[in-house]
């Protein structure tokens, strides 16, 4: 994928949930980013955008939802 493309698929119901649960309960983004990282996921900028990711190979999954920032 060049750094000009951003993945415009959806994130699946599960994760979303995850993220937002794990959002909730964190006191700070870089908390938030660290919890996450025990469940197996990243989240990267791309091009202006928040991209998910799966850990240890760093797949992207998808676009971070506006809500989320």
């Amino acid at each position: 994928m060049t750094p000009t493309q951003i993945l415009s698929t959806e994130i699946e119901a599960p994760v979303l949930d995850i993220l937002k649960r794990e959002r909730d309960q964190a006191l700070s983004a870089r908390e938030w980013k660290f919890r996450l990282a025990g469940y197996g996921y990243a989240i990267k900028d791309v091009a202006g955008a928040q991209v998910v990711t799966k850990l240890p190979q760093g797949t992207e999954i998808g676009v971070l939802p506006k809500q989320f920032h």
